[in-house]
């Protein structure tokens, strides 16, 4: 039964059981435990798999009888006083105990006394520390976030020890009442975003939160756009260098995966690892990133605008090779495009979906053979087979899933629009996309944060990656802390190094 209005701890044990009773009604892990403090009755409530049974013995039990047989009897002041825990938390309501009991603590009730004790004694199965493998590094660390939220705070405390480093609480979920915890460097961030970030979490009103993608839905500047507005990350490194650039984080209870916001389109095509390789080898990969994208969104609707539509700008021999290689086929090029590229979207899904050992043969394995027998049986061109292979090659390429889906599902409409129109369609969709991304915004940023620098310093880590001791300056979002370190950063002899 669940009831709206709170209820104060009553100086009866007894009451306070019945009502807590009530409402763990049917609940067989619920564990009421009745002892004495002398003369006087006590309940300890916890939740079983969720509290150690070990420490609830050696922490509350065994000083209860060890303070009895020293002086006969024991208050609630009196047991904390003897308390080893350092950890508890004195509570005066129902709904308090009830979110306590639900976090795997145990609460601690005694007759006559109108306040409760919750000592922080949980203990769960949780996931060991592995390396992401969404986000996996050739260079850098190896460490990932897990499901279990104080887990995940510690990781980032361990990278930034300021206590400038602020980490804002809040509950979210009538029935899974999920923690949400905001984090963010005061001194470096503008106060504004974090009060809209609270505002807009504030505003959740909602059965449950079981992912931070929910989060994310429900907070995002515009909820109808294909592109994702907050990043997201498994990893404590990638949310360190996002706080000391302004940004803040947003940490769910439950997932490893973390929000970070604002976000602009540059975010979604960086790897953590651009920063850690030389400064010439990130720009590289980084523009070599870039243009990848660009033919993972245009590639195929490209070559479906030329070969229906704009035959004069293939060389003839090309032609003449394109033409007997399509002689026998019955499709146009537009239905052939979109045969080839949906069967290469089901054949990387099914390789996801499959055990890890098996999934990735048979997405490869199922790919060449399709793309072979297609070709034997008339049904598809060799070039459509190359075309939708540099494709899916440039798709794996951008760092972010959430970013490279929107670019693969973008490639269908921008297919049908070149093959209605040509390039007249083509440069349509590019137009119609731009846009958009120019319109876009993340918690009031630019999207493309390229149409708001007024000066070339603002570019040193988005066209290009200039070396560490060059970046004197963060992204200008909103009022901002302008410098990041000091001047004078360029190591070699004479510079603070040693001749010899």
């Amino acid at each position: 039964m669940q009831t709206n209005e709170d209820v104060i701890f009553s100086a009866r044990l007894q009451e306070n059981i019945s009502h807590l009773k009530e409402r763990y009604a049917d609940c067989f892990d619920v564990v009421f435990h009745d002892f004495s403090c002398g003369q006087t009755p006590a309940v300890i409530v916890y939740f079983m798999g969720l509290t150690d049974s070990d420490m609830i013995n050696r922490y509350i039990l065994e000083p209860t009888l060890k303070q009895l047989s020293e002086d006969g009897g024991i208050t609630l002041g009196d047991f904390c006083k003897c308390l080893p825990v350092s950890s508890y938390t004195m509570i005066q309501t129902m709904d308090q105990a009830v979110m306590e009991i639900g976090d795997g603590n145990v609460v601690l009730l005694m007759d006559g006394e109108e306040r409760a004790i919750s000592l922080y004694l949980s203990k769960w199965e949780q996931r060991s520390i592995t390396e992401p493998e969404a986000e996996s590094v050739v260079r850098g660390p190896r460490e990932g976030f897990i499901e279990t939220l104080m887990v995940n705070v510690s990781m980032i405390r361990r990278k930034l020890k300021s206590p400038d480093l602020k980490m804002k609480s809040i509950r979210i979920g009538r029935f899974s009442q999920t923690e949400v915890v905001v984090a963010f460097v005061s001194g470096i961030i503008d106060s504004s975003l974090v009060t809209e970030i609270e505002s807009r979490l504030s505003r959740i009103n909602i059965d449950g939160i079981l992912e931070s993608g929910m989060i994310e839905e429900l907070i995002e500047d515009n909820p109808y756009s294909p592109f994702p507005q907050l990043q997201t990350t498994e990893r404590p490194d990638v949310v360190a260098a996002n706080l000391l650039e302004g940004r803040a984080a947003i940490l769910v209870e439950g997932t490893p995966i973390a929000l970070i916001a604002p976000a602009t389109i540059f975010t979604f095509l960086q790897s953590p690892e651009d920063h850690y390789q030389r400064y010439y080898i990130g720009t590289a990969i980084r523009w070599l990133r870039y243009f990848f994208a660009f033919i993972a969104l245009i590639g195929p609707s490209f070559y479906v605008a030329i070969v229906t539509y704009h035959q004069e700008m293939i060389p003839t021999t090309l032609l003449l090779n394109m033409t007997k290689s399509r002689e026998q086929i019955p499709f146009p090029a537009l239905v052939e495009a979109l045969l080839m590229e949906i069967t290469f979207e089901a054949l990387r899904e099914a390789g996801v979906r499959l055990p890890k050992q098996i999934g990735a043969a048979v997405s490869i394995v199922g790919a060449l053979v399709i793309g072979q027998a297609a070709i034997a049986a008339g049904l598809v061109s060799s070039p459509m087979v190359m075309v939708v292979a540099i494709t899916g090659i440039a798709s794996f390429l951008i760092p972010h899933f959430a970013f490279g889906i929107t670019i693969r599902l973008l490639r269908f409409p921008m297919m049908l629009l070149a093959g209605f129109l040509g390039f007249f369609g083509l440069m349509m969709g590019i137009t119609l996309i731009l846009t958009h991304l120019f319109a876009l915004r993340s918690f009031g940023v630019p999207y493309v944060t390229l149409s708001t620098v007024s000066n070339l310093s603002q570019l040193k880590d988005i066209l290009i990656r200039v070396p560490t001791w060059k970046m004197n300056t963060r992204p200008r979002i909103g009022v901002w802390n302008r410098y990041r370190q000091g001047t004078n950063q360029r190591p070699g002899p004479g510079r603070g190094g040693r001749r010899r």
